[in-house]
C-alpha cells in the first residue's frame, strides 16, 4: 500500500484517481504530477514500484503544499481577512456565503438548517 503525505492511497485504483485522496490534489494536478515523473496514469496503485512512489512523494513535497500544511495556510488566510475586517472576513465571521451568492433563498449549506421564527398572533381589538 502506497503512503504519500500521510495518506494511504486506496488499493486497486488507478494512480490518477488514487492521488486525489490527498487533500489539495485534484484530477488535473494529479495528471500533471504523473506527467512530470513519467508514470502512466492508468497504472494501478498496487502495481507501483517503491521507487515510483518515492518519486511521486518527493515531487509533491517539493512543489505543492498538501494536507496539514495547506490547511494551515488556508486558515491563516481566513484569520488575516477576519483581522483586517474586510467584507470577506465579515462574511466568514457570520457564516454566510463569501463569494457573492444570494442568501434570500438558497445558501442552506453555509447557513445551516432553517431557524423558524414564530409568528405572533395579532389580538383582535373588541369593540
Amino acid at each position: 500500500m502506497a503512503r504519500i503525505a500521510g495518506v494511504d492511497l486506496p488499493r486497486n485504483k488507478r494512480i490518477e484517481v488514487g492521488l486525489t485522496y490527498i487533500y489539495g490534489i485534484g484530477r488535473s494536478l494529479s495528471n500533471s504530477i504523473l506527467r512530470s515523473v513519467n508514470i502512466d496514469p492508468n497504472t494501478k496503485t498496487d502495481a507501483l514500484a517503491d521507487e515510483d512512489v518515492n518519486r511521486i512523494r518527493e515531487h509533491i513535497e517539493k512543489n505543492f503544499p498538501v494536507e496539514g500544511e495547506l490547511r494551515r495556510v488556508i486558515s491563516s488566510n481566513i484569520k488575516r481577512l477576519l483581522e483586517l475586517q474586510t467584507y470577506r472576513g465579515l462574511r466568514h465571521r457570520k457564516n454566510l456565503p463569501v463569494r457573492g451568492q444570494r442568501t434570500h433563498t438558497n445558501a442552506r449549506t453555509r447557513k445551516g438548517p432553517r431557524k423558524t421564527v414564530a409568528v405572533k398572533k395579532q389580538l383582535k381589538v373588541m369593540k
